[in-house]
């Protein structure tokens, strides 16, 4: 079954990154002859799970880029490869190769939750033994659709096995509206049948929260508030039935050593003990860390730094500053300030960095990938409370209910401390206001965590973010083009059905 595991790993979706369409694709397995229990269904799954620790995806290509579209990020050495750059400077081009790269991948755990839930389909089971299973793969491909869907608009979208080229040369492009509507059916047969918790606790296995968290993410970025709310305040009426909480101490959550027994993520992605090639290959912490820095893990790339606006407009009073941003690094035995840090390598800038991932990396594999033992929340207790709180404003501004949402969040934010802040939401704030004060919670809740562009997205604030005054300048955006990226050109020229691509491109 080890064997299978890896097999599945490998699973390629034969028309989307494929270089030559009239190749046997001889690395696609068909459900056909391998599905013979609801174990070749786990096994499939684990698969497409996989996929998602692979370099391409979340170890590099996609989760870089979604850093740096923010404006709580840029590109720090400007020797680092041009495809980086041009997502910090909104110069990106359909042949941008992190783009090239993450489209297939995403495309490789669709398919390998395709597999597994046509695989399963075929074994006769009961719904209760099958459901409970093939669960997790509904769930995944719509956590990748939903990634997909923010960044691109209109998608090829597959909810079945593609096994012949003359089916994929007729594949286009679903309209956005579609796909949404596609991932809130997936996600709500994912709640339906996921378990409430696993024993042993393990959140890189989704749940009936995981389910019902992006359920309510999803809604807040349609702005289907009352929907939005409705999936909120079922996870948080529900906590101890689903074992969340937030975790005492916020440091903790980005200690490899320590998140195994932290009850906030509501899934994750786990890099725990999974190296194998480009699988299970993290860059995140060198890509964030110091030059030079003989703290940690040996020093880092500075690659994703955060502008000096970042560490000048937050306040020093919030602990999260001090456990998101590293201030000194060690340098010759000698501990220096960040104003200092370009004179142990010229490619640092003078700024906090990234402490997130780059303070605590556990074990770290060897060779040019600094693998880590890190869990990637893609979905923390905290936004859940923010997420109820800022959708429960939309439908009821002026509530208690949602100032307690946010207050439970700051309460954690000022225990590292004892400084008092932030303090409590002050009551009977405007609508407009409240509205504004959540969206900068989440800036520095979840900073560095892959949201902040969503969130710019979402409330279609890119003019002002990146404008004279924003955290960051960036003058080439334009809300016209830069909201969506541009579908890859390979993908394009063998395909002719995917044209257009997204306007400005």
């Amino acid at each position: 079954m080890k064997n299978l595991k890896y097999i599945f790993l490998l699973m390629v979706l034969p028309i989307l990154g494929c270089s030559d369409l009239e190749e046997e694709p001889v690395s696609v397995l068909s459900p056909d002859g391998f599905f013979n229990s609801i174990q070749d269904v786990q096994t499939a799954i684990n698969g497409a799970y996989g996929n998602l620790s692979e370099e391409a995806f979340w170890g590099r290509k996609f989760s870089l880029p979604l850093m740096l579209r923010s404006d709580m990020v840029g590109i720090g050495d400007q020797g680092t490869a041009g495809r980086r750059k041009d997502h910090d400077n909104f110069t990106v081009a359909d042949d941008n190769g992190m783009i090239t790269a993450f489209w297939p991948r995403a495309y490789q755990i669709i398919a390998g939750a395709n597999e597994a839930i046509a695989g399963g389909n075929g074994l006769g089971l009961a719904e209760g033994t099958l459901n409970p299973v093939v669960a997790q793969a509904y769930f995944v491909r719509a956590y990748t659709y939903f990634h997909l869907v923010r960044l691109f608009g209109d998608i090829p979208y597959l909810d079945a096995p593609v096994q012949e080229i003359a089916a994929a040369s007729q594949i286009s492009k679903t309209p956005a509206a579609e796909v949404y509507a596609n991932i809130i059916a997936d996600l709500e047969f994912a709640k339906q049948w996921l378990p409430d918790s696993y024993l042993p606790s393990n959140s890189a296995l989704p749940t009936k929260a995981s389910a019902a968290g992006y359920l309510a993410l999803v809604h807040l970025t349609m702005k289907s508030f009352p929907e939005a709310y409705n999936e909120a305040k079922f996870v948080i009426d529900n906590e101890g039935r689903f074992g969340l909480e937030l975790a005492a101490d916020f440091q903790d959550l980005f200690n490899p050593a320590k998140q195994g027994s932290l009850k906030e993520a509501l899934f994750t992605i786990d890099y725990n003990g999974f190296r194998d090639g480009n699988y299970g290959q993290d860059y995140t912490a060198a890509l964030t860390g110091i030059r030079a820095n003989e703290d940690g893990n040996g020093g880092g790339w500075s690659v994703a730094v955060p502008s000096i606006e970042v560490y000048n407009r937050w306040d020093g009073r919030d602990y999260r500053k001090a456990v998101s941003l590293d201030t000194t690094g060690v340098f010759n035995g000698v501990v220096d300030t960040f104003m200092n840090f370009p004179n142990y390598d010229a490619r640092n800038i003078p700024s906090a960095y990234i402490a997130k991932y780059a303070r605590f990396t556990g074990q770290t594999s060897n060779g040019n990938g600094r693998g880590s033992e890190h869990n990637y929340a893609q979905l923390r207790y905290a936004e859940v409370l923010l997420i109820a709180a800022e959708a429960l404003n939309e439908v009821t501004p002026g509530t208690t209910e949602a100032d307690g949402y946010v207050n439970r969040v700051r309460a954690r934010a000022r225990n590292g401390n004892g400084s008092g802040f932030p303090a409590d939401v002050t009551p009977g704030m405007s609508q407009a206001d409240f509205r504004n004060m959540v969206l900068e919670e989440r800036r520095w809740e979840l900073a560095f965590e892959f949201k902040r562009w969503y969130d710019i997205k979402r409330r279609d604030i890119g003019t002002t973010a990146f404008g004279t005054g924003g955290f960051e300048e960036r003058p080439n955006f334009n809300p016209s083009r830069d909201y969506l990226l541009p579908l890859p050109n390979d993908e394009l020229q063998r395909n002719p059905n995917l044209e257009p691509n997204n306007p400005g491109y």
